[in-house]
Formats: C-alpha cells, structure tokens, sequence
C-alpha cells in the first residue's frame, strides 16, 4: 500500500525545480514506488569538487532532496515537511557517470519524520548513506 497522501506526478515535481540548486545541479527526481522516491545527480562539472571526485556537499544536496520530496509527498495535505536535520556519511569516491539515490522512510509521523537515503553507483556501489529528519507543520 503506497504511504503518499499527495499525488505523485514526476513532470510535475521536476518541473517545480526548475531555477532552483536542484535545477542547477541537475537534480531529476526519476521514479517513485509504494514507498521510495528515486532521483540522479550527474557527477560532471558542476558537482564535481576541485580534485575531480564528487562533492559531498552535491551528495547531500541530492539526499536532502529526495529525503524533503518524499516527505512532502508522504505528509496529511494541508502541512508541509522541512528538514530538521541531515547527516551523511561519503564511502566511495566517485569521479563521472550518474549517482541514483533511493529515499525510504524510517518513520512517518505527524509532527517528526525520519528518511534513509542510499546514494549508489550505476554499478550499484554505495557512494553515500544518509538520514534526514524533518518536522512536519500545519502550512501557513
């Protein structure tokens, strides 16, 4: 059973990142199931850091917005989700091609949730692993 309360369209959620760091970084958000949201980041001159592997903070711009996305989606209509707090953990350097990160939650609750986000390699190799909180609030 799928745990979004909005409705998930991909054109659209894209789309409402354009002219954003998501846009800029090139940030798709690519597909969604019953309880995982999934998006790339091209590991390219503008993620890339100066010694030509990925930059961890484009790993975590990339997790933060799976993580945000998810949680927003996954949220009772009428509140919005902002991150309280994310930490990441970089385990493979990486130097071109697409990373695929992978958003599932660990609690959806009313008022707090807690996301997993997994960023792998097109051979399926963690690059990073990192845990989004978020409090949800009535939006305003």
């Amino acid at each position: 059973m799928p745990i979004w309360k909005r409705p998930v369209d991909l054109d659209a959620l894209n789309a409402r990142n354009r002219n954003t760091l998501m846009d800029a970084l090139g940030i798709q958000v690519t597909a969604v199931d019953d309880d995982a949201l999934y998006g790339t980041l091209p590991v390219d001159e503008r993620t890339r850091q100066p010694f030509g592997f990925l930059h961890g903070g484009a790993s975590v711009a990339l997790a933060e917005t799976l993580g945000s996305i998810a949680a927003n989606l996954a949220a009772d209509p009428g509140h919005v989700a902002m991150g309280l707090e994310v930490n990441a953990n970089h385990v493979k350097a990486v130097r071109s091609g697409v990373v695929t990160g992978c958003a599932r939650p660990l609690q959806i609750g009313r008022s707090i949730q807690v996301w997993d986000v997994r960023l792998e390699t097109e051979q399926g190799e963690l690059v990073c692993a990192a845990r989004l909180t978020v409090a949800v609030r009535e939006a305003r």
